[in-house]
């Protein structure tokens, strides 16, 4: 039995947040984060991290990524396509919920 969801996508207004069933977690043997999920073990870069942590429920996409454009001191418009792009691969793995 298959279950039809329909895909949730990011815009401006989106209140990321890490599904119920995800963690993150820090790995002292291997001194890295871990992004636990069933039966899935994610290991995301700086970077990703970043914005993982920021993934809280409240915070709107519009605010993380000017938030994230001044701490990296980047383009704007680059990090909105790069946050929306990372945030809607895990939105459709079903990590993030948007």
């Amino acid at each position: 039995m298959t279950v039809d969801r329909p895909r949730a996508f990011v815009s401006r207004q989106s209140l990321p947040r890490l599904a119920p069933y995800v963690r993150l977690r820090f790995d002292p043997v291997r001194h890295a984060w871990a992004v636990l999920s069933p039966e899935r073990v994610f290991w995301p870069d700086a970077i990703g991290l970043d914005i993982l942590q920021r993934c809280d429920g409240k915070t709107p996409f519009s605010v993380m990524v000017m938030s994230l454009a001044l701490e990296y001191d980047a383009d704007g418009g680059e990090i909105d396509r790069d946050v929306g792009a990372f945030l809607q691969q895990w939105a459709d793995r079903l990590l993030v919920r948007l």
